[in-house]
């Protein structure tokens, strides 16, 4: 709501308690339909949350320059599909880091099952990165309890 606020420059009172009451209606009805669990907003990532976005920026920005400079033919495309071991103990965390695979330009989750994650990716690179854990320390609950990973 404060973000609304200071972007559309509208102050008046009218649309500060329309808003008010919008977000207050929302959250009774999110509690009223049990739609809150303990996944919803993982507070106890929060504190991380900050340096997993700029870490991931960073990734998204090399993995751009990397996809241009395929897609230019100044490197090979080498299409990939690889099988990750997923480490990471909660649903929450697996999630996490099957979205920040796909948010990298160059590769995408397609599927997870038995504790494993399955990704398509551009490149033989691409692929070995991610075989070697590329992605894992962005993820804010990492707990490398086996790394065991396969092609």
């Amino acid at each position: 709501m404060a973000l609304w606020l200071l972007l559309s420059g509208h102050y008046n009172a009218l649309l500060i308690s329309l808003g008010v009451v919008s977000v207050l209606f929302t959250l009774y009805m999110s509690k009223r339909m049990d739609a809150i669990d303990h996944e919803s907003h993982p507070i106890h990532i929060s504190a991380k949350l900050i340096k997993f976005w700029v870490l991931l920026a960073g990734k998204v920005f090399t993995a751009n320059i990397d996809v241009a400079l395929r897609i230019l033919g100044f490197r090979p495309t080498e299409p990939q599909l690889i099988k990750l071991k997923l480490n990471q103990c909660s649903d929450l965390t697996k999630v996490i880091y099957a979205n920040a695979i796909t948010l990298t330009p160059g590769s995408a989750s397609l599927h997870i099952e038995d504790g494993y994650l399955y990704v398509h990716t551009i490149s033989k690179q691409g692929a070995q990165d991610l075989l070697n854990g590329d992605m894992e320390p962005l993820i804010p609950l990492y707990e490398n309890n086996n790394t065991d990973m396969q092609q």
